[in-house]
């Protein structure tokens, strides 16, 4: 037989996540010059207006004076007049000034010279403003907080270097203290800000380094609904900043083991994604974008799960291995070590039943945290988000993501926690109407989970009755189509040599539903390249395998496939 190997990937981490940087108010896409300037400066009105006006002196610019601007308010004109008399050298200059008032001028200045402006987002790092709005991150005005964190929001939005001059000053531990406030205009911005820089691996791992414990602890905790406080329903701002933080942690999870490493271990933060998601699937709002990434965050983080877990952990879900259960050389029970035949059925009577105790103390304990990403009860909780999420693609894609790691490769656990999807949770029949779909990186996850299903399946030949068929509609006619990638290509032909390998009604399905064709055109005819290529290694896999089962020989003959069709591809 073939080796598996071509079967037995894990999913990659999703790292194309977008970035979010950008003031909530929509610029205007029509209009003349004058339009677009008044609209624009109707932002700033909004927001800077009422502080200034409460003063009843402000900074001369120009040679004007500042009494026109009286606290009875400031005009829309008179304001324009004011944000139009300045530069942005001054407007920095005004950020190192003392009076709070030039502060919030020079930061509102700069946050909305830098909308979409990435020649003036270079000027202000050149005139090291960067550094003075950090310092303003803590100031004792939330008002000033607000503006100072909305300018380099803009800032850094498409500007690595920004970023870097960010991180540079200091400024992800001045943000993290910044959330000790309880404002959500401001944590608005500060969680927009990580998520932004989170956007670019090589900051990722600093970035999880200095911000995950009160990430979780201030924002992921409370507003998960899995803290102290019950929270019934999420205002608008405090969605957007769910939304943001966890848009932060997804692609901090993205990034490598030992980001993933440190996630699983931060206390908390698993237990709100999971309550989060449990909580919304109650309240029937698993479409919402903050269940989506909780959903991928808890999909990375099961990435070559077994692998990365404590030993500790592993040790607990694999059980005690026969080498474990006793020493070399030592009597077991009555029998001594020249009694090896008898030895060694005890030994594994003894394992087996070591085994069962370790399976029945894991399922039954209340998992925490980590816990969580190999406890049975996950299965269930990504089969009600597959059943009920029905617009967002990418969660279910998530969820049979995650379904997919939890299940992948040879260790035990893996093979329990498929039994739990077969026998207890019955997912296939949601799996397969699932596999209806067109969307591509869906059918990936999809088809990698029914590949992980198929090798640790008890009953071979039941599970072949259901499955064949619906996976070969999946297949291209040859290896020369783009579509379904060779990724739904590999996936799918593992499931069915996962069959065939110990099923014969899995071979004669293949043959009956006509997936001969499809198997030879997309072994023989394919491009060069190492995707394609795969995949035609993967259908020569199963065809060879379909060959060792001699009754069928004349089946094959009677559909016009000879003996050459089925050998290997020599590579």
């Amino acid at each position: 037989m073939t080796s598996e190997n071509v079967f037995l990937t894990a999913l990659q981490p999703n790292t194309t996540v977008s970035t979010y940087a950008v003031p909530s108010e929509t610029e205007l896409s029509h209009g003349g010059t004058h339009a677009k300037e008044e609209a624009r400066f109707k932002r700033v009105h909004q927001q800077v207006s009422m502080r200034l006006a409460e003063k009843s002196t402000l900074p001369r610019q120009n040679g004007s004076p500042s009494s026109q601007y009286a606290a009875s308010g400031v005009s829309l004109c008179a304001l324009i007049s004011l944000l139009n008399s300045l530069d942005m050298p001054t407007a920095i200059n005004y950020l190192d000034e003392p009076d709070q008032n030039l502060q919030m001028l020079g930061a509102a200045y700069i946050q909305h010279e830098c909308y979409h402006n990435n020649d003036t987002k270079k000027q202000v790092n050149q005139l090291k403003g960067i550094p003075l709005l950090v310092q303003l991150f803590t100031s004792e005005s939330q008002e000033v907080q607000r503006y100072a964190t909305g300018a380099t929001r803009n800032l850094i939005y498409e500007s690595m270097d920004n970023k870097v001059a960010l991180i540079e000053s200091g400024g992800i531990p001045k943000l993290i203290d910044a959330l000790k406030e309880q404002d959500d205009e401001l944590r608005k911005n500060i969680t927009g800000i990580l998520w932004n820089l989170s956007s670019k691996d090589n900051l990722k791992e600093r970035l999880a380094r200095e911000t995950l414990p009160e990430l979780t602890e201030k924002i992921l905790i409370p507003l998960s609904g899995t803290g102290d406080q019950d929270i019934i329903e999420l205002s608008p701002s405090e969605s957007d900043i769910f939304f943001n933080t966890t848009g932060c942690l997804r692609n901090l999870s993205s990034v490598n083991e030992k980001t993933r490493q440190q996630m699983r271990e931060t206390r908390g933060l698993i237990d709100a994604l999971v309550g989060y998601v449990q909580k919304c699937l109650l309240d029937t709002k698993v479409e919402e974008k903050g269940v989506e990434n909780a959903v991928c965050v808890l999909r990375n983080l099961s990435y070559q799960l077994y692998t990365e877990i404590p030993p500790s952990a592993l040790l607990r879900l694999e059980g005690p291995s026969r080498a474990q259960s006793s020493s070399k050389g030592e009597a077991i029970g009555c029998f001594t070590p020249n009694s090896k035949k008898l030895n060694l059925i005890f030994c594994l009577f003894f394992q087996r039943q070591n085994q069962d105790l370790t399976t029945f103390t894991e399922v039954s304990r209340q998992p925490t945290d980590i816990e969580w990403l190999w406890h049975p009860k996950i299965v269930e909780l990504y089969n009600q988000v597959l059943q009920r999420c029905e617009i967002n693609s990418t969660t279910r894609e998530a969820a049979a993501g995650a379904l997919q790691n939890i299940t992948a490769g040879d260790k035990r656990w893996a093979s329990i926690l498929s039994r739990v999807a077969l026998e207890q949770n019955r997912m296939l029949p949601v799996i397969l109407d699932l596999l209806r779909t067109n969307n591509d990186l869906e059918l990936r996850s999809l088809t990698g989970f029914l590949r992980n299903l198929s090798r640790h399946a008890k009953d071979k030949n039941d599970m072949a009755t259901k499955v064949v068929n619906p996976l070969l509609a999946k297949l291209p006619s040859d290896g020369r189509q783009k579509e379904p990638s060779s990724d739904v290509v590999i996936n799918t032909c593992g499931a069915l040599n996962n069959l065939v390998t110990s099923s014969m009604v899995a071979a004669r399905d293949i043959t009956f539903f006509n997936g001969l064709p499809k198997l030879v055109g997309i072994k023989t005819s394919h491009d060069s390249s190492p995707a394609k290529l795969k995949a035609a290694n993967a259908a020569a896999t199963v065809l060879s395998n379909m060959f060792q089962y001699k009754k069928l020989h004349k089946d094959y003959k009677s559909k016009g496939f000879q003996k050459e069709n089925f050998s290997d591809m020599g590579f």
